[in-house]
């Protein structure tokens, strides 16, 4: 595996939540132009170690963000994205199995694999949106 591969991945494994490739491009361990970053940021998805989403956001406008996926059973999570406050909340690993299967089975289709992410407001800004109005 490159340096960078490596890097990254580090850098992945050890995040509390998913992270943006400009976000990756500014940390002190990626020593790598932006070129390199994105191609092995995707080289590490078709890997299955790095899982991406793309999340509109009216404050940062679009992004794409990556989370580390284990690759040796594919544990991945699921997340939650404050509109408020954009912090991120780690909705754990997946538990979805049952309903996937479930349609499965009612579509007649197979299911490969599957990203899910929220976005609404955490409680802390809900709170304080009850207590402002």
């Amino acid at each position: 595996m490159t340096k960078a591969r490596k890097a990254l991945l580090e850098v992945l494994k050890t995040s509390k939540e998913p992270v943006s490739a400009s976000h990756l491009i500014q940390q002190p361990s990626i020593r790598f132009d932006q070129a390199t970053v994105y191609r092995n940021l995707h080289y590490l998805e078709e890997q299955g170690m790095a899982d991406s989403f793309i999340l509109h956001c009216t404050d940062h406008g679009t992004e794409r963000y990556y989370s580390y996926r284990s690759r040796e059973n594919g544990e991945h999570h699921h997340w939650f994205h404050c509109q408020s406050c954009h912090r991120f909340i780690d909705l754990g690993d997946c538990q979805y199995d049952e309903q996937l299967s479930r349609w499965e089975q009612a579509y007649g289709f197979t299911i490969c694999d599957h990203t899910f992410f929220l976005t609404g407001l955490c409680k802390a800004c809900k709170s304080a949106t009850a207590s402002a109005n």
